[in-house]
């Protein structure tokens, strides 16, 4: 008979109660972490950790401003906004950039430069910006992203306002363009003011006035889900809008001055007087400002750059010509001021020599024009009367009266990089090229030609102070700001004004006569102009060499081949008793001032002092019956 075992129940019990204490102590020491865990997470690491949670629940989007709106004088839009269909990535939430990519190009047209532009742009911002993709989306290519987006981790659709410029080549040199912010300008600017725009001012009124026509930046709180899409707003600092721009630019009168090329090398510039008030500004060639907006590519770019026409080139403003005869009325007020009689006549032969030289300067008129005073050679463009006036009165003085009406100076108009040009003195040769003066260079200088250089702009400037009999106003393309909110146009403070003053206030007249003479006197150089003209016009011609002649040459413009000819230039103002615009043009291997940059002027006269005021007259007809 087999007997059973006795079970040791007290030792068994003890057993499981060792074993229920360890279990519990156990359990105790991880709900005493948890719970330790718990209050780091909830109190000590709360900020913190609520921050991580935000950052993925919650994306801080950056609002662009609207850029600031540019405007004629009248009214007329010349730089616009108008919405378009971007792409936009965020780099750090994208796992896969090239298959990313890859997958896009299915479904939008992605262009070899839209790809190395955006490669490009990865290197240049921290990977939690947002990145421009692609711009200009067409509506199929927004709708099937649209529809695929939820693939598309960091990657966004989205509605921006782009640049436009409505008048194209015509405002590109005045009004500039903006471009894509490069590795240059984030050296430069403030990169907190550009979150999330792409575009900066790259030239022109766009460039100088960037920081009006910015704005502010706002910003926008939106909740996403886990594949970043937006589920509400939370919250919204709004963007502020640039403020809008008006110019002193008539752009009909713009449109007159570019027919009045006629597809000419060169430049037109118009000043109101009185103002300073830049209303022409053109240079032709030029070029769509609307290709530099999203980037223009290379090929483009090259073929413009190095065309043999120069269309980047803003020759208003960095164009330096050999005034020629232009200047005669300005080295008369020159000889005024050294003493010299106006009525005093010298003999034109035809050329000039300096004393112990057989060098001759030749005057433009080969058989000469005979007696002449000062009066008379203004009026024929007597180039042996100024080279007598130069040699008689030095460079210096020379020097001295140009450079005081601004000729060879930065002008000081709002656009920036503004060269400085020329009119040489000895101290400048000295210093540049280490050589002494020669009385030679003097003669050449008193019709414009030699060392000297200045710009259509200086041109301009100097008539226009001469129409002010002195008064020197700085030119200026802006005229006012307009408050986009309110609406409130506020007019730009008035442009900075010099007088250059005379020893004698009358020698303004004299030379004023002589160069209404140049118009309207029978045997003014621009007298087929003021023939049929209803107003009177001061006016100076100027033909200015682009090579050398021989001393036993003759300057034959038939056989010379075109870019070497003379360039064709013209300075005027009126009318002559109440001055309301200046223009001066220069017409690169244009020949003959008076046969071809005269007749452009009168065309730009014309339609400001007739066709302008008659439009006005019957603005004011309508609005008295309206």
């Amino acid at each position: 008979m087999v007997r059973e075992q006795i079970k040791d129940v007290k030792r068994e019990t003890r057993l499981v109660q060792s074993r229920i204490l360890v279990a519990f102590i156990g359990v105790l020491l991880l709900v005493v972490i948890l719970v330790a865990r718990l209050y780091f997470l909830q109190i000590v690491g709360h900020a913190h950790y609520k921050t991580l949670s935000d950052n993925n629940r919650i994306d801080l989007v950056p609002v662009p401003p609207v850029r600031g709106l540019i405007f004629d004088r009248s009214g007329e839009v010349l730089a616009q906004n108008y919405p378009v269909y971007t792409l936009e990535v965020i780099p750090d939430q994208v796992e896969d950039m090239d298959r990313t990519l890859d997958e896009i190009g299915k479904l939008v047209a992605l262009t070899s430069r839209d790809l190395t532009l955006f490669r490009r742009s990865l290197e240049q911002r921290p990977g939690f910006e947002r990145r421009h993709l692609k711009s200009e989306l067409t509506y199929d290519e927004a709708s099937r992203f649209a529809v695929n987006q939820y693939r598309f981790r960091g990657v966004k659709l989205v509605a921006r306002l782009q640049r436009y410029y409505p008048h194209g080549e015509l405002t590109a040199h005045a009004v500039g363009y903006v471009g894509r912010i490069g590795p240059r300008d984030l050296e430069q600017i403030d990169s907190a003011a550009y979150k999330g725009t792409d575009y900066i001012g790259k030239l022109g009124i766009e460039a100088f006035y960037e920081k009006d026509l910015l704005g502010q930046v706002g910003f926008e709180q939106a909740e996403t889900n886990a594949h970043g899409r937006v589920v509400r707003r939370l919250n919204r600092t709004p963007a502020v809008a640039g403020v809008n721009l008006h110019l002193n630019l008539d752009i009909a009168l713009q449109e007159v001055a570019a027919k009045a090329l006629d597809g000419r090398r060169g430049s037109i510039v118009a000043i109101e007087p009185s103002t300073g008030g830049v209303l022409a500004f053109v240079s032709q060639p030029s070029f769509d400002a609307n290709r530099f907006v999203n980037g223009i590519d290379f090929k483009s770019f090259r073929a413009l750059n190095e065309s043999t026409d120069r269309p980047l080139l803003n020759r208003a403003l960095h164009g330096r010509y050999a005034p020629g005869s232009t200047i005669k009325g300005f080295v008369a007020l020159a000889g005024l001021q050294s003493g010299i009689d106006p009525t005093q006549t010298v003999s034109c032969y035809g050329w000039f020599s300096l004393p112990g030289s057989r060098h001759r300067y030749r005057d433009w008129k080969k058989e000469g024009h005979g007696r002449m005073d000062l009066d008379a050679a203004i009026t024929q463009s007597c180039d042996v009367y100024f080279y007598r006036l130069a040699s008689r009165i030095g460079i210096q003085r020379i020097h001295d009266t140009l450079t005081r009406f601004g000729l060879g100076r930065q002008t000081g108009i709002d656009m920036g990089l503004e060269p400085s040009g020329l009119v040489p003195s000895p101290e400048w040769k000295r210093r540049v090229r280490n050589q002494p003066w020669y009385p030679g260079e003097t003669v050449i200088a008193g019709i414009g030609q030699g060392y000297m250089l200045v710009t259509p702009l200086q041109l301009a400037v100097a008539t226009a102070t001469l129409a002010n009999r002195g008064l020197y106003v700085a030119p200026r393309l802006l005229h006012s700001r307009e408050d986009p909110q309110t609406r409130f146009i506020e007019p730009v403070e008035g442009a900075d004004a010099r007088m250059v003053e005379l020893e004698d206030s009358s020698y303004y007249d004299l030379v004023i006569a002589g160069m209404e003479h140049v118009v309207h006197g029978a045997r003014g150089t621009a007298r087929r102009l003021g023939a049929q003209s209803s107003y009177r016009i001061a006016g100076k011609t100027g033909t200015a060499q682009v090579i050398g002649i021989a001393q036993n040459e003759e300057y034959d413009e038939e056989n010379i081949e075109e870019r070497f000819r003379d360039h064709s230039l013209f300075i005027a103002f009126a009318p002559v008793d109440n001055p309301l615009i200046a223009v001066a043009v220069v017409v690169e291997n244009g020949g003959s001032g008076s046969r071809t940059a005269a007749p452009m002027a009168k065309k730009v006269l014309d339609f400001y002092l007739i066709e302008r005021l008659r439009r006005a007259d019957a603005r004011k007809v309508g609005h008295g019956f309206g």
